[in-house]
């Protein structure tokens, strides 16, 4: 059975969970307003085994569904910014992961604002603390942050300095940052580029199983 709060969250974000087999287009103002860090994301579509729903704003869902008839398959993502109103805009696709259970391993970072000194300009765009692993002399080796969607599912985002990088520590700031979230009484995800193979080690090794569940959407550059 799904998780309740996963349930909860993908029938707020996208606006609908579940539907029949196959692809269908869901209109949600949730995509014409901006997202967790200011900015837009006018589609956004995940996939399970049994179903795929891809969230469009409301004005834009007719064309997209005559789009999606045109363009079966994989031929669609790349017409899918300028179908919704965004040409400048780019696309990802990858797979979508979440974790009830995150791996017991020991805490790395320590909460701080994210406008605390040092950090990287990706770990700035959050509005709530973020998670940071120092060395000895305070400089920056990895940040987990997190993007609170909505009240049920919030999505964790992590980064290593490449100096750090091979020691573990992007598993254990996913494992510690998720069991936040599920203190806040939200599920956490994990979302990946489906070539991206550290990525899907840290998720694995952090607690974050492949469901045969994917995402993709368009998104600012």
């Amino acid at each position: 059975m799904l998780d309740r709060r996963l349930f909860l969250h993908l029938a707020t974000w996208l606006g609908q969970w579940p539907a029949g087999p196959g692809l269908h287009v869901v209109r949600s103002h949730r995509r014409a307003r901006p997202a967790w860090d200011g900015r837009l994301r006018p589609a956004v579509a995940v996939a399970s085994p049994e179903c795929a729903l891809l969230s469009v704003p409301p004005d834009r869902a007719a064309a997209i569904r005559d789009l999606v008839r045109e363009r079966p398959g994989g031929s669609l993502l790349p017409a899918l910014p300028a179908a919704v109103g965004t040409p400048q805009f780019t696309t990802h696709a990858g797979l979508f992961r979440w974790s009830t259970a995150p791996a017991p391993l020991p805490d790395v970072g320590e909460w701080v604002a994210p406008t605390a000194p040092g950090l990287p300009p990706w770990l700035r765009l959050f509005d709530r603390e973020v998670l940071v692993v120092r060395d000895a002399d305070g400089a920056y080796q990895a940040g987990a942050g997190i993007k609170r969607h909505d009240a049920y599912g919030h999505e964790l985002a992590v980064g290593t300095a490449p100096a750090a990088r091979g020691r573990g520590l992007a598993r254990r700031l996913v494992a510690q940052a998720a069991r936040r979230v599920l203190d806040e009484g939200a599920v956490p995800t994990y979302l990946h580029e489906h070539g991206n193979q550290a990525s899907a080690r840290v998720a694995e090794a952090a607690g974050f199983p492949d469901r045969g569940w994917t995402s993709y959407g368009v998104f600012p550059r």
